[in-house]
């Protein structure tokens, strides 16, 4: 069965292909333009509304995901805008690393750098079969930039009891530990129990 994954994001389409263990096919692998409007309050409304918006267009299996990273210090922020970060400040064409070293700055001499990055998944295989999964790993923000793996934020944020930036973990070890990889191995037990 073909799956679509509700995201732009190579980035995410390739490390959840790998970790769910099959080829999933974005909206501009079939020349789709796709951009729905994220204006829910939460990970999981943000992942259903990417999820609804393409499976409204395409009627077929459907897998969204909404991510972010949630500072204790900055009252949860980024959260849901994790992705837009710094968009107001330093404008829309930034790049992940303006993002973490904006948050970096923006926790100069602040000694509570817990955090946690959050991933929700939902997945639509019709109109009436809908499934939700929301995970998280918690750490903390490093004091500063580690690694050259990864991708977005993983330079800055530590797992916690695990002394390095996700940047810096094997890919076998982010796949184990992360707040994506978590939630992915419960959608594909999900997944293998409805025998899709």
């Amino acid at each position: 069965m073909k799956i679509y994954f509700a995201s732009s994001n190579t980035h995410k389409k390739e490390e959840m292909s790998r970790l769910l263990g099959v080829s999933l096919t974005t909206p501009k692998d079939i020349g789709l333009d796709f951009s729905p409007i994220e204006d829910g309050s939460s990970f999981i409304e943000n992942s259903m509304i990417k999820a609804k918006a393409l499976y409204d267009l395409i009627k077929s299996p459907v897998i969204a995901d909404d991510s972010g990273l949630c500072v204790t210090s900055l009252l949860g922020k980024p959260g849901i805008h994790t992705a837009r970060f710094g968009y107001d400040e330093l404008g829309e064409n930034i790049t992940s690393k303006d993002q973490y070293m904006l948050l970096l700055e923006k926790m100069k001499g602040e000694r509570n750098r817990d955090a946690a990055f959050v991933c929700a998944l939902t997945l639509i295989l019709d109109e009436n079969r809908i499934f939700t999964i929301q995970e998280k790993v918690d750490g903390k923000i490093a004091n500063s930039p580690f690694g050259e793996g990864g991708f977005g934020y993983d330079p800055i944020f530590e797992i916690e009891g695990m002394n390095k930036t996700v940047a810096e973990l094997q890919r076998e070890e982010k796949d184990l530990f992360s707040h994506r990889g978590r939630a992915t191995r419960l959608l594909k037990k999900l997944l293998e129990e409805l025998c899709v």
